[in-house]
């Protein structure tokens, strides 16, 4: 039977491949897309959410738009200068226009219908700034058993790319991040930036995925703006797929190795603000120092077979 799956979005040219991959996999019942500000403004990622399945052929699948800004401090930067000012390196336009009316009410309003609605549980992945997914689970704690597991795309274990200690979607809205992560008793899987790098695909890459048909030359076209921040990043021509990635193991659980420790999430106004802190040490060592936490234990993605992963989104993209 397909995974039940709600993807939680800040589109974005990583989100966009994401968003294809599940909308295009037939794997998953992709119940509903939900927005939040992140890469781009709330605006430009809602757009370009809906676009995404206008152009994978999926207008059956409903969008909310949901946070506009943090639940606490305002946002201090976007990520234009890696995804180009539209989010999709200039290229949103290109996209097919929606074929379907935004959702009234909101994200949390789409997320908690929904959620109650499913016949069993339900996969969410969220692939932005984990605001909504905060909200949700403050106002609506009694969907929390609707919920299979949260895969998020988030975080990383030896610093960040948004400051030298934090990942951009952590970073964006920390104290959402240690709502979801550390507070909230769901089972949730961490996809960091540490692995998702690892994860880079090449040019080669890209080329095949471009031949392969349209929705495969549209999603290359949207990369330029990507790829120039990425070629400086990487040191040579690829892209970090980071999102796609977090929404494999979505598809697959267990295409990525995970491990579990416990996590927190740096929540002052000094310069660590949105760092993940992963315990790694031994348990035996964990109790002995700090006791035996039973909240904050996550799964963290540490390993995949890298060409396998990559095979897995290009098969699915390129169909």
């Amino acid at each position: 039977m397909p995974t039940p799956m709600i993807i939680d979005t800040d589109p974005g040219v990583d989100d966009a491949f994401a968003i294809s991959l599940a909308a295009l996999s037939e794997e998953v019942d992709l119940l509903g897309v939900t927005t939040v500000f992140g890469n781009v403004p709330l605006e430009a990622t809602t757009l370009n959410a809906r676009r995404l399945l206008a152009l994978c052929g999926r207008d059956d699948v409903p969008v909310a738009a949901g946070a506009a800004r943090p639940l606490v401090h305002a946002p201090l930067r976007r990520a234009s200068h890696v995804h180009g000012a539209d989010g999709l390196s200039g290229r949103s336009a290109a996209l097919p226009e929606p074929g379907r009316a935004l959702e009234p009410g909101g994200a949390v309003s789409l997320l908690v219908s929904l959620l109650e609605a499913a016949g069993e549980p339900v996969t969410i992945a969220p692939i932005g700034p984990l605001t909504n997914i905060a909200l949700l689970l403050a106002a609506h704690p009694e969907v929390r058993e609707k919920i299979a597991r949260i895969v998020i795309m988030g975080g990383g274990l030896a610093g960040g790319n948004s400051t030298g200690a934090a990942e951009f979607n952590i970073w964006s809205d920390p104290e959402a991040a240690r709502r979801v992560l550390v507070e909230e008793p769901v089972p949730c899987v961490l996809v960091p930036m540490d692995l998702t790098y690892r994860c880079a695909v090449d040019t080669a890459w890209l080329a095949k995925l471009a031949a392969s048909g349209p929705i495969g030359a549209a999603l290359e076209a949207l990369t330029p703006d990507y790829s120039s921040h990425y070629r400086k990043a990487l040191g040579w021509d690829g892209i970090v797929l980071h999102d796609a990635v977090a929404v494999a193991e979505a598809i697959r659980p267990g295409i990525l190795k995970t491990e579990t420790y416990p996590v927190e999430v740096e929540c002052s106004l000094g310069p660590a603000r949105g760092a993940t802190l992963v315990d790694r040490r031994r348990q035996g060592l964990r109790a002995e120092a700090e006791g035996d936490i039973a909240q904050g234990h996550i799964e963290v993605a540490v390993d995949t077979d890298l060409d396998g992963l990559r095979s897995f989104v290009l098969d699915r993209l390129a169909r």
